[in-house]
Parts: C-alpha cells; sequence; structure tokens
C-alpha cells in the first residue's frame, strides 16, 4: 500500500465527512428524527453508528444500554448488535450534540490517519469483510460514509453528487462482489455472458462471464446472454440493500435471458 494509494482513499474518507457535516450542520431538530431507507433508522441514528464505527476506530468503547439489542427486529448479526449499541446508547443525544460528537471524532480520527506510516497501513486487520490490509479498511470506511450520505440526502429529498472521486472510490467494493452477486447469489446459469450496463452518474459496462465460477472481465468473448441496464443511482441503492428491484421494474432493462436478468437484479443486495 503505497502513497499514491493511501491519498485517494483518505481523501474519500475525508471528504466524505466533510460532505455530511455539510448536510447535517443546517438539520433543525425535528429533521434529525427523519425516517431513512434503513430498517428502523432515522437520521440520527444513521449518524450515531458512523460516530460508533469511528469510536471503536479511535479505541472508544461503545456506550451501556439498558435494553437488549439483540432482541431488537432489524439486528441480524454480531456487527448489526455492535452498530445498534451506538444507536441507542446516543438515542438521548439533541441534534445540536449529535454534530459536535461527528465533529469530535471525525477530527480525532483525521489526526491519528496523518500520523499513520505505510506499513501501518498495510498491516492485516480485522474488518467487516474479514481479514484486509488497513488501507483496505479505510476505503470500506469511505464506502460507508457515502452510503450513509446518500441515506441522509435520500430521506431529506437533498439531491448530491453521485459521480465524483469520492462515488468512484466507494464503488470500488461495490465491484469487488459483483461476480459473486451475479454467479452465486443470482444463480447465472454456466456458459453466461453478462453485462451491467450502467448509465447515469457512474455510467459504466460491466462485463461478468461463467465458467463454472463467475468472474468480472474487461470484455466479453462473444454477445452478451444477458444485459441489464438500469441508472447507476438505483444499481448503488440495490447493492445497499436500500430498496428492491421489484419496486423499479419499469426503470430496469432486460434483453437476452431475462429470466437470468431478473434473478440477478432480485439479489444485488451485498451489505451486512
Amino acid at each position: 500500500m503505497n502513497a499514491l494509494q493511501r491519498e485517494p482513499i483518505l481523501g474519500a474518507l475525508f471528504e466524505g465527512w466533510d460532505a455530511l457535516e455539510q448536510v447535517l450542520s443546517p438539520l433543525p431538530g425535528d429533521a434529525w428524527f427523519t425516517p431513512t431507507a434503513l430498517p428502523g433508522w432515522t437520521i440520527h441514528d444513521v449518524v450515531a453508528h458512523i460516530i460508533g464505527d469511528e469510536s471503536l476506530l479511535a479505541g472508544i468503547p461503545a456506550p451501556h444500554t439498558s435494553i437488549d439489542v439483540r432482541s431488537l427486529g432489524h439486528v441480524r448479526n454480531e456487527i448489526g448488535a455492535f452498530n445498534e449499541q451506538w444507536v441507542e446508547g446516543l438515542r438521548g443525544c439533541a441534534g445540536s450534540e449529535m454534530l459536535e460528537k461527528f465533529r469530535a471524532i471525525t477530527t480525532r480520527r483525521r489526526a491519528e490517519l496523518a500520523e499513520m506510516t505505510d506499513e501501518m497501513f498495510a498491516a492485516e486487520t480485522t474488518t467487516p469483510v474479514g481479514p484486509a490490509p488497513y488501507l483496505r479498511f479505510m476505503r470500506i470506511r469511505a464506502f460507508d460514509c457515502w452510503m450513509h450520505e446518500l441515506d441522509i440526502r435520500d430521506a431529506l429529498g437533498l439531491p448530491g453528487d453521485e459521480g465524483d472521486h469520492r462515488a468512484d472510490t466507494a464503488f470500488m467494493e461495490i465491484s469487488g462482489a459483483i461476480a459473486f452477486l451475479v454467479g452465486k447469489r443470482g444463480k447465472a446459469p454456466d456458459g453466461s455472458r453478462i453485462t451491467l450496463e450502467l448509465t447515469g452518474p457512474l455510467a459504466r459496462n460491466i462485463h461478468i462471464t461463467v465458467d463454472g465460477r463467475a468472474a468480472v472481465v474487461d470484455a466479453l468473448p462473444s454477445e452478451a446472454t444477458t444485459t441489464v441496464t438500469l441508472d447507476s443511482r438505483l444499481f448503488t441503492r440495490l447493492a445497499g440493500g436500500r430498496t428492491t428491484a421489484a419496486e423499479h421494474r419499469d426503470e430496469i432493462g432486460l434483453s437476452g435471458d431475462a429470466d437470468a436478468g431478473k434473478r440477478i437484479v432480485d439479489n444485488l443486495a451485498f451489505t451486512i
């Protein structure tokens, strides 16, 4: 992990924090409790989660909660339980206090990350996707913060830029899961040649072949057996589990083997 890799990832993370602060700063008190697309979570809860993740990385323990967070219907695993500890632990904080907590922890994390060496960024650590270099974890954090900015903007009806370099950095996390989603979850038939044709701010073509197992390739060896066309904004929200393809059938184009295409778009969610 050299400095050329380090700078764009940390830049995306830091700019993500700046963007979140810009969205949150003018929010009146009641707006903090606007529901988001995430089950059971308001904007206040989303920010509590971000504060919690950065606090964990800074070595700050989760607050005590008076309820068993594992009993909540939307908590499905240990990561979800950890997230909910922070959500419940900060529930009594006013929006202005949440904003100050967010500013404080991100200021601390910027300073800590600025002091880290390339060797420290290359060292393996525990991440939500398993053991990986610490810098990869920071890319996951950039992705997470970007997705949650979208959650907040969507809840407020506040459009943002979904095609900048932060979006490109975050999209790398989605790209790494596409072969698994298409082959394992979407059950694309062996011999399939699939193109995901994304329009909109993150316009690109993603090609997948299935030969025993699915793999993303630069180009297909012959004509696609299935082509799926949709806006990158919808694709991002499907991948993040924020909505379902069934709610957007008229926004998704399928050609070739449409049954395979439908299975693929119905199984794009990969976040925990």
